[in-house]
């Protein structure tokens, strides 16, 4: 008999926790996931624009693993440094093994003058508002502004662009918290540039991702035909790979028509990296500084030397993830993941008995949700040849770990309260006249949970 612990509830750590319990020839083995957040799915609830409707209906998929009878959730139970935090030594005395699923969950900043401006933020900021993240700031990130600079031009990119040219009827029937919804109803913003340092063909967003910005019915998209020829591949992109010769074609369409006069615009630009966020005298961005730059002939870009300002009073880096160190852990900082091998923990350089990683914290912030179902795959099967000697530990009873749990939560949330937290949102919305509408704060959440029956 097997104990597992699994720490981080998104996709990852679901694919870990039920290719575990799938595992026929251990007999008895069971898991725990743990999670610092109240709410399972890590980044299906709260990275998946609200408007992916069919992707967050992943969230059925991972509902059906997670209510297996030989998997327990303890969610508001938090791992690590954080207060209260349970240190992964301590861990080790409470289960056989332990396998760390906890994505990437910083961001990469620009590194340029003036990025800590108010108005500039992380997309990930606004995603997590927006997704009614219970860590995110509660204030209204459009109000007032006229021009909004993305810098980026990845799928998350694309996802706060769309956001924030939809207008808010299309958003009702989502899941938005209502008071980012009246923030984004109340919204002023009529220009949204999506900026890349490099030409179409090397944007990293997919096709359907992009043809949805064509598809909005109140905003239009523009290219710049003459930019972004400075690709080589704009007039002939026969020989690069699907994904790139599509998006090519796509923005060669929208460079072509004539502009359709709708109330918003969205600016697709390339071979413009950012030099300086400028700020006005009270002390908020106004304007984003960009260098133009060119191919280099080797699928990198130089500086010309040219620069042009791009007026802003929101600015939004996309640029990517970075995974954080967990505190007990070994942590490779130039990569931002757990050294591992095939998902053993390494401890310099030899396998640490009994830990392991799958997800963003092992591979870096790469792949599609379904990737991690192989990653977790690669990770089971590595934790089930050492289950031999996994299974000479002996941890502690698992009416005491699970007692360990709730006292590092103070207050856990069970499976149950987790289904009254569903129970409270679909009745939120109802109060409002909408579908299920995310509570986007922590007592909410937790009040939420304790009505559980």
């Amino acid at each position: 008999m097997l104990r597992i612990a699994v720490v981080g509830s998104g996709p990852s750590g679901v694919y870990t926790a039920q290719a575990l319990v799938q595992q026929q020839d251990v007999p008895g083995l069971t898991v725990d996931v743990l999670d610092r957040l109240p709410c399972p799915y890590g980044l299906v609830r709260y990275g998946v624009a609200p408007d992916h409707e069919k992707i967050k209906s992943l969230q059925g998929n991972l509902r059906a693993a997670m209510e297996h009878p030989a998997i327990t959730f303890f969610g508001n139970v938090p791992v690590g440094d954080e207060p209260h935090g349970l240190p992964p030594r301590r861990l080790l005395e409470l289960y056989h093994a332990v396998v760390y699923c906890v994505g990437a969950a910083a961001d990469r900043r620009l590194g340029v003058p003036g990025e800590d401006l108010a108005g500039s933020f992380s997309a990930t900021e606004f995603v997590s508002w927006y997704s009614a993240h219970p860590d995110a700031a509660p204030d209204g990130f459009v109000l007032g502004a006229r021009s909004a600079v993305v810098i980026g031009v990845g799928n998350v990119a694309v996802d706060v662009a769309r956001v924030l040219a939809r207008g808010a009827s299309e958003l009702h029937g989502t899941d938005v918290p209502h008071a980012a919804l009246s923030a984004l109803a109340a919204s002023r913003v009529t220009d949204i540039h999506m900026v890349g340092r490099r030409g179409p063909s090397q944007a990293k967003f997919t096709t359907k991702e992009l043809r949805e910005l064509g598809a909005l019915p109140g905003a239009e998209t523009l290219v710049r035909a003459q930019e972004a020829a400075l690709d080589p591949a704009w007039d002939d992109p026969a020989g690069l790979p699907a994904v790139g010769r599509r998006n090519v074609e796509v923005l060669r369409g929208w460079a072509e028509r004539p502009p359709g006069g709708r109330p918003r615009r969205i600016h697709l630009r390339f071979f413009l990296r950012p030099a300086a966020l400028l700020g006005g005298g009270d002390g908020a961005v106004r304007a984003v500084r960009f260098e133009r730059t060119a191919p280099d002939g080797r699928g990198g870009v130089v500086g010309t030397g040219e620069f042009e300002d791009v007026e802003a009073q929101l600015v939004l880096r996309s640029v990517g993830y970075r995974g954080v160190p967990i505190a007990g852990l070994p942590f490779d900082a130039e990569l931002g993941i757990v050294p591992h091998a095939a998902g053993r923990v390494l401890r310099d350089g030899v396998p640490s008995p009994g830990e392991y990683v799958a997800g963003w914290i092992k591979r870096g912030p790469t792949g599609v949700i379904g990737t991690n179902r192989s990653c977790a795959k690669e990770t089971v099967t590595s934790l089930l040849a050492d289950a031999g000697a996994l299974a000479a530990r002996r941890p502690a009873p698992v009416a005491d770990a699970h007692a360990v749990l709730r006292a590092a939560g103070r207050e856990p949330v069970e499976w149950p309260g987790w289904l009254a937290i569903e129970a409270a949102e679909a009745a939120l919305g109802e109060g409002l006249g909408r579908g299920p509408v995310k509570i986007p704060d922590w007592e909410g959440l937790l009040s939420a949970a304790r009505a559980r029956s």
